[in-house]
């Protein structure tokens, strides 16, 4: 909620004394049998706009509540409240009509009620918009200096482990031609590695990539793993071509969920691990594993799971959802409009 109850206290019943003034000054300050009414009615009418336009400001700060949905969110605030405010206007213009029998309200004005409605009308919401633009201004700016502090402590967790991609990938060459070209699982394996290696590279700089390219990439990294774990280790993606290249994600999200799991669980023939790959509602994917613990755990940097929150936090104001049962582990992560 916004804290505004002073700005409420204070300006409903300011505005209901200065709009009769301003628009009938001989009345008001002679106190005529007209003034009264003139008050009472501005208070209905101030209390009326101001309290609809408050709520549907609320609802549309939920409904678009991004830093970037800015032009959206005020574009569609002001239809409504456009909308809103005829209304209102109207159907209080007639009302007063009734109460105020025999008096200046005995017919009514409704154009002028209209016009007289909306110009306050917009004062006020301008006010909350401003805020509430400032504040998430402040709020986008703190969340970029974070996401490139986090960015720069990975680069530099990376940079502490990371070999010269050139000569890496000169001595996979030098590998290539030393393997028998009989032997297709070698080769095989050292070409998977290789797009492994060479989608890192590409990727590190990149804020999003399309679904298709992460899921390439995941295919190589989960061949890798497979002929380690051969069928101990079960991967089913149900996710379809339609979401491939309609939706992006933050390159190495679903590698790194995937690693999490078979870093965290066993993979035994005893306990095969299944990890699922698959399209929910509201755009959203979901990573789940079947939990069967290690005893002990292999040492973890702690930048995994929580990277992946504070990058998503930047791109989205959608959250990622983590479910965890006795049984399995599920992360939802929201799909990113390309």
């Amino acid at each position: 909620m916004i804290n505004d109850k002073w700005a409420r206290i204070i300006g409903i019943p300011l505005i209901s004394i200065l709009t009769p003034l301003f628009k009938d000054f001989e009345d008001m300050i002679t106190w005529n049998e007209y003034a009264l009414q003139h008050i009472i009615a501005c208070l209905v009418f101030t209390t009326t706009m101001w309290e609809g336009n408050r709520l549907i400001f609320i609802y549309m700060k939920r409904m678009f509540p991004g830093y970037k949905q800015t032009l959206k969110r005020v574009t569609v605030q002001t239809a409504i409240s456009v909308v809103y405010t005829i209304f209102a206007a109207t159907f209080l213009s007639f009302l007063l009509s009734f109460v105020f029998e025999g008096c200046i309200f005995d017919r009514p004005h409704v154009m002028d009620s209209i016009m007289t409605s909306i110009i306050p009308t917009f004062l006020v919401t301008s006010v909350y918009e401003s805020v509430y633009f400032f504040q998430e201004w402040k709020k986008n700016i703190q969340q970029t200096e974070a996401l490139a502090k986090e960015n720069i402590i990975s680069q530099f967790e990376a940079l502490k482990n990371q070999v010269d991609p050139h000569f890496l990938f000169n001595s996979l060459n030098t590998l290539a031609a030393l393997i028998d070209e009989e032997n297709e699982p070698a080769q095989k394996y050292l070409e998977q590695l290789s797009d492994v290696y060479r989608y890192v590279l590409v990727s590190k700089d990149k804020t999003t990539v399309t679904l298709a390219e992460e899921l390439a990439f995941l295919e190589s990294y989960i061949y890798l793993n497979k002929t380690r774990f051969r069928d101990n280790l079960v991967v089913e993606n149900t996710i379809t071509e339609a979401y491939y290249h309609k939706y992006m994600v933050a390159p190495l999200t679903l590698q790194m969920l995937v690693e999490n799991a078979i870093k965290h669980n066993i993979v035994s023939k005893e306990k095969p691990l299944t990890i699922r790959l698959s399209p929910e509602e509201n755009e959203y994917i979901s990573v789940e594993n079947n939990i069967q613990e290690k005893t002990t755990l292999e040492k973890s940097t702690k930048v995994g799971l929580q990277n992946i929150i504070n990058r998503y936090n930047f791109l989205t104001p959608k959250r990622i959802e983590i479910l965890n049962t006795s049984e399995l582990f599920t992360v939802r992560i929201p799909l990113l409009n390309g």
